[in-house]
């Protein structure tokens, strides 16, 4: 099989053209068929950048999508919350392997969870057997519809609100058992950072992540702030359930089905607090930012290779309710070898009202994709498309 250096001195200038018309010809279709405003797809192969759009950043002037916009990066703030955990373990102020009991006394001795057997490890891979926390009803009747969100959009969220929140509801399994994503599980991660160094998570983000890549253009998002740096885009959402559904009947089996239909116009969602994301998600960043983080994250130069190899040591999603063809690391992701056609592709992204981004790559940050839609995730359809397209390869065919 080739190595990822034998693909790349295969794919001459001619070739990165010919994919990066395939991608373009992606961004065109999101916009038209798949009911995305505005995309871009931001591109790194070794010493070569691209850069294409398609759709607006504003639907009300018409004004383009450009490099350099801020935009929240939703859940690919796990990475970040993981990474400040890795490297405190490297300097030997925790373990992994500690009980969440270790450094939150008594915090998830409620509702049947036992803080003495779920471990950090098992908040940050997903498998703490806590609940999806979006659909805490506390949560989900807030912003499950366009009156709702409306309402309760600069809402502003304490960590203690957060962790209790975390374990409002009964575990879905036993510690290690199975993949459940869950925001709750990454609060409490970002407790314990804030509990082992005695700093605010953001101050360690900075300290641990931004600052060594320089990543001038990323932060976690003070709870206080309701908007975006110069240049963004405005964000769209049709992220809502329909009128008359009970949030309390929600469930990881159903939602689908009681999303509003299609067709309504999306609501303006650009401003609005974040803060009920913290540590779980609250990151604010840019295309070339995320790409500089993944190429370290995929490629080991931040943190030390035994923590490097903790954080690809990949769990299967099954049953998760989350992307298909995936296993999930510690706040990253990627793809099974036999679904990406036996490559090695690892990646982060999140999604939340207004924005969906995604950053794919080789595990030698070499080639990487950063691509970023003005409205929520609304299916996998454009993520594989464009991965296809840029790589040469087809996500599960």
């Amino acid at each position: 099989m080739d190595t990822v250096e034998d693909i790349r001195k295969k794919r001459p200038k001619g070739s990165a053209m010919a994919a990066h018309k395939k991608v373009q010809q992606v961004l065109d279709w999101a916009v038209a068929e798949a009911g995305v405003p505005g995309i871009v797809a931001d591109v790194k192969e070794g010493d070569r950048t691209w850069f294409a759009t398609a759709g607006v950043a504003d639907i009300q002037t018409g004004a383009r999508r450009r490099p350099g916009e801020h935009v929240h990066t939703g859940s690919s703030g796990k990475a970040f919350t993981a990474v400040v955990l890795l490297a405190l373990e490297a300097e030997g102020r925790l373990s992994l392997d500690d009980t969440v009991n270790k450094w939150l006394p008594g915090v998830l001795d409620v509702n049947g969870y036992d803080g003495d057997k779920i471990t950090i490890r098992h908040l940050l891979s997903n498998t703490s057997g806590l609940f999806a926390t979006g659909l805490a009803p506390e949560i989900s009747h807030r912003y499950a519809t366009r009156s709702g969100f409306a309402e309760h959009r600069f809402d502003e969220f304490t960590t203690e609100e957060l962790l209790r929140v975390a374990v409002s509801q009964p575990p879905v399994g036993e510690p290690g058992e199975r993949f459940e994503y869950s925001n709750g599980g990454f609060h409490l991660a970002g407790a314990i950072i804030e509990k082992v160094t005695g700093n605010g998570y953001a101050e360690e983000v900075e300290r641990r992540v931004t600052r060594p890549l320089g990543l001038t253009h990323t932060r976690v998002r003070p709870a206080t702030d309701t908007g975006y740096p110069d240049p963004h885009p405005r964000g769209y959402s049709n992220l809502f359930f329909k009128d008359g559904v009970d949030p309390a009947t929600v469930t990881p089996e159903n939602w689908e089905s009681l999303m509003e239909e299609p067709g309504l116009p999306p609501l303006d969602v650009t401003e609005f607090n974040s803060s009920l994301g913290w540590s779980a998600g609250n990151v604010v960043s840019t295309t070339g930012d995320m790409i500089r983080f993944l190429d370290a994250m995929a490629s080991g130069s931040l943190l030390p290779p035994a923590q490097h190899r903790r954080m690809w040591t990949t769990v299967s999603t099954e049953g998760g309710y989350w992307m298909p063809h995936a296993r999930y690391g510690l706040g990253v992701f990627e793809f099974d070898k036999q679904a990406a056609g036996g490559r090695t592709l690892r990646g982060v992204g999140g999604s939340l009202w207004g924005s969906w981004i995604f950053a794919v790559g080789t595990p030698d940050g070499r080639h990487t994709i950063a691509v970023h839609t003005n409205t929520e995730w609304k299916s996998w359809d454009p993520m594989f498309r464009i991965i296809e397209a840029e790589f040469g390869i087809s996500i599960g065919a």
